[in-house]
């Protein structure tokens, strides 16, 4: 037997035993996937756009009420809530738009409003009702078009980026054996390489789909997932494990956002955490309580890179079964992901907690148009949707007055 099929079978039966779909472990498999999946003969795609072919296999199916496998959106159709629970985000939230007055306000001016477009990335997919975004025509800090925003946008379709047993990455070189994106990957040898973190793009990287569009100059960031990762995280994280390279990644879209904070947040491998922000977040649990320790203060809800490009190390940390919670060091740092979420939340900014309000718990619950939360909380929102945001925790997780997350590294509440 091969080390490609051995590797195969064995990688199928811990996949599958994990939770994840016959479809997740045939497929892509870290580099070019079976060409009649997506196109058909004569070669066309599926689809009437290539995210629309994307979600022909990533959209979960009719009457989906649980988050599973490597769907990224929940079937709308059928779905009144968003339920998948990707680390990304479930491109479903793109289509909740809310409405509300403020207390004491109704009626005297405009409600506030959070439309479903400024939720995430806008990616366009006929077929499934995903458009474009209609108010901004380019990347925030950069100038690729909104009208060719797909999943191939990031995501290379035939995975010809690899990583080789040096680290080095590449668009060609030993043949790919296996996804490298995840804690029960192989590691590439003098025989074969490994598909690069969720076949992104890399260095030189060009999507055909639409113009005005530059190469990229970045390679894919050092990370590594669980195999289960599509889950509720009430019972505990799931943790990727970012070694670096993340914000570095995102600049391929948006180079302006600079990384030294002359716009936005600080992030990157150059913004490594004080001694005072490692700190706080190994202290710190909930609003007014700094009784943490560094061996369980991780939360998927701030994650952080590590600083290293270690995928034996990084392999160990990445779990979904709370094997390893342990917070930042002195290599740490911020990154885009550490605050956002890279397919869709549901807030604005594509954040991972709501930075517009106030209180994201209120009275021991989730803030919610359908309980006592005054409707600038809640934001037009159900409670049982804001839970979702936060991945099914239990309220109680936070403080009875939870303030925002931003506090996980500032302790300012």
């Amino acid at each position: 037997m091969s080390r490609l099929n051995g590797f195969a079978l064995v990688l199928m039966a811990s996949l599958l035993s994990a939770g994840t779909s016959f479809a997740d472990v045939m497929f892509h498999n870290g580099g070019t996937g079976d060409c009649t999946g997506c196109h058909t003969t004569p070669p066309q795609l599926k689809g009437s756009d290539p995210s629309s072919t994307c979600l022909l296999c990533h959209q979960a199916p009719p009457g989906a009420t649980q988050p599973s496998g490597s769907y990224v959106a929940t079937n709308t159709h059928t779905s009144a809530s968003c339920v998948q629970l990707p680390p990304g985000g479930d491109f479903c939230w793109l289509k909740k738009n809310y409405r509300w007055y403020p207390s004491g306000v109704e009626g005297l001016g405009p409600a506030e409003s959070s439309p479903g477009e400024r939720h995430g990335h806008n990616i366009v997919a006929l077929d499934f009702g995903y458009l474009a975004d209609s108010t901004l025509a380019f990347a925030p800090g950069g100038t690729y078009p909104s009208s060719a925003l797909s999943c191939i946008s990031c995501h290379d379709p035939h995975g010809n980026y690899r990583r080789d047993a040096g680290g080095t990455i590449s668009s060609a070189g030993l043949p790919v054996v296996s996804s490298g994106s995840y804690s029960n990957s192989p590691d590439p040898d003098a025989g074969g390489a490994v598909g690069v973190f969720r076949l992104l793009g890399g260095k030189g990287y060009q999507p055909g789909y639409g113009t005005g569009i530059s190469p990229f100059t970045a390679d894919p960031p050092a990370a590594v997932a669980p195999p289960l990762y599509n889950r509720a995280e009430g019972p505990g994280d799931t943790r990727v494990a970012y070694g670096r390279g993340m914000s570095e990644w995102c600049q391929n879209c948006h180079p302006n956002i600079s990384h030294a904070g002359s716009y936005g947040h600080p992030s990157g491998s150059g913004s490594i955490l004080s001694a005072e922000a490692v700190n706080n977040y190994n202290a710190y649990v909930s609003s007014g309580r700094l009784v943490g320790t560094s061996a369980t203060s991780y939360t998927s809800m701030v994650p952080f890179e590590m600083g290293t490009n270690d995928y034996s190390l990084l392999k160990k940390v990445a779990n979904s079964n709370n094997a390893d919670l342990t917070g930042p060091t002195g290599n740490a740092s911020v990154m885009c992901l550490t605050c956002h979420r890279v397919h869709a939340s549901g807030w604005d900014s594509i954040a991972r907690w709501n930075m517009q309000t106030t209180f994201l718990v209120y009275r021991g619950n989730y803030p919610g148009i359908d309980n006592d939360a005054p409707p600038e909380y809640a934001q037009g929102r159900l409670a049982a949707e804001t839970r979702k945001t936060f991945y099914d925790r239990p309220a109680g997780v936070y403080g009875a007055f939870q303030r925002s997350l931003c506090n996980k590294c500032h302790a300012k509440d």
